[in-house]
């Protein structure tokens, strides 16, 4: 950790990832023992929620070894959000896309949020929380100026293809082109046919990262269904370098939309 221009900045491997926590705003002494705190939360989520881990609780759950009673009450809470994302994407976000528990496509959001929550907490309300590329924002960068935070292009390594800004954001990235066919047609528990990349901006990223994911999985469904998300906005880059985004997304876009 160190202390930089009286913020805070730290990077953490957790979860199978790097998270990096950027406090930008003088922080109070409560500040440095939260971030401690949120650091272990992530370890914590991991420990729980891990599908890798064969004594993780989603992976004894799954197999019948323990009951969602046994299991430490973040997994209630967890499944209960996967149950509602589900509803809200008529079933496009699903915890068993191929019929087995696995909960990651809601978890890694809802764990950076946690993780925000804990620092903003303590007093900082200026913070960027980044877990492998999804991130949860608050305040500003610097007074009176916004976040700013560059998309990687997906077919063009070392491109951007949006900027987003502005303030208290959450912003989650899905798609094929960094880890290939992973997100599954949970209709169909087959590889989805969705965009190289499709990124979704909202207010909290518990939500914003499952529906970046349940988007990814509609394909050309998700632009229309985002558009009529309440409080949601996309932007999404085709496989053929294409992109589109929705009427309010807050960012800079390139002039190659698909009508």
């Amino acid at each position: 950790m160190s202390d930089r221009r009286r913020g805070l900045r730290h990077v953490e491997h957790a979860m199978g990832t790097v998270f990096s926590f950027d406090i930008r705003d003088p922080h109070t002494a409560a500040v440095p023992s939260a971030l401690n705190d949120a650091v272990a939360w992530l370890h914590h989520v991991d420990r729980v929620f891990s599908t890798y881990r064969p004594d993780s609780a989603i992976s004894q759950l799954a197999r019948g070894d323990r009951t969602l009673d046994d299991c430490p009450p973040e997994v209630r809470e967890v499944l209960g959000l996967c149950a509602q994302a589900g509803r809200t994407t008529d079933g496009w976000f699903s915890p068993t896309p191929d019929g087995t528990l696995d909960p990651s496509g809601l978890v890694k959001g809802w764990a950076v949020e946690r993780a925000w929550q804990i620092l903003h907490d303590a007093g900082a309300p200026n913070i960027c929380v980044n877990g492998g590329g999804d991130l949860q924002l608050s305040g500003e960068s610097a007074p009176g100026v916004p976040w700013c935070i560059g998309i990687a292009h997906p077919l063009r390594p070392g491109e951007l293809c949006t900027v987003v800004t502005g303030r208290d954001l959450a912003i989650a990235t899905s798609g094929t082109a960094e880890r290939g066919a992973h997100i599954l047609d949970p209709h169909t528990g087959t590889p989805a046919d969705g965009p190289a990349s499709l990124t979704v901006v909202g207010r909290r990223l518990t939500l914003t990262d499952a529906y970046a994911t349940a988007a990814c999985a509609m394909g050309r469904k998700a632009r229309k269904w985002l558009e009529h998300l309440d409080g949601y906005e996309g932007f999404a880059v085709t496989r053929h370098g294409r992109s589109w985004w929705t009427s309010k997304f807050p960012g800079t876009r390139n002039s190659d939309r698909m009508l």
